[in-house]
């Protein structure tokens, strides 16, 4: 059967289906719901803000870091936007192909590039950010302040856990070894 199912659908298909395993249901349920609003809200915005800006969400989290940040190397742009080197890499072209951000070599290390707003690139953070805030504050209609501030930091103590103790968790989990190279999904040619 094909189709969307609310959110409350998948919960009790989830809880039929697990019925008799032995599971956190409790985090399993918050972890599932992290993903489902973010992209629930990722989907929201690129199809109203950023879509008449012709912008996509890694776009516009590349633009916003070097806004609040100004510039920034390479590196430190792709770790704060969450993507790799190689994704930046594609959409720094393109934001640059396009006068919202500018490419230069770094003064003492000719290995490292430097990203930077253009007047253009500033003026449409400038512009567009209201509007963005605007559907951020739509999202989280049904909460009032005081129950977006404990999400928020709610979520901040997620974030926190994984960054400080995830590697260890990790290398726990896999007895020390380096995981498996990621793959694209593609099996080998024959």
């Amino acid at each position: 059967m094909s189709g969307h199912r609310s959110i409350t659908d998948t919960e009790k298909l989830v809880a039929a289906k697990l019925g008799g395993i032995p599971i956190r249901r409790e985090q399993m349920a918050m972890v599932s719901n992290i993903y489902r609003a973010a992209s629930a809200v990722r989907q929201h915005l690129e199809n109203s803000v950023l879509r008449g800006c012709d912008l996509t969400w890694t776009a516009f989290v590349v633009l916003w870091v070097v806004w609040i940040w100004g510039e920034s190397e390479t590196r430190n742009v792709a770790e704060e936007a969450g993507i790799s080197k190689g994704t930046l890499t594609g959409v720094a072209r393109t934001l640059e192909s396009r006068g919202l951000i500018r490419r230069s070599g770094h003064p003492s290390d000719g290995r490292l590039v430097l990203l930077s707003l253009t007047e253009e690139g500033e003026a449409l953070m400038r512009r567009i950010f209201p509007e963005f805030n605007e559907e951020e504050a739509f999202v989280a209609g049904q909460l009032s302040d005081e129950e977006c501030l404990r999400t928020a930091e709610a979520l901040r103590q997620v974030v926190l856990q994984v960054e400080t103790h995830g590697e260890e968790r990790r290398l726990a989990l896999l007895d020390g070894a380096e995981p498996a190279p990621r793959r694209s999904g593609r099996r080998p040619k024959a």
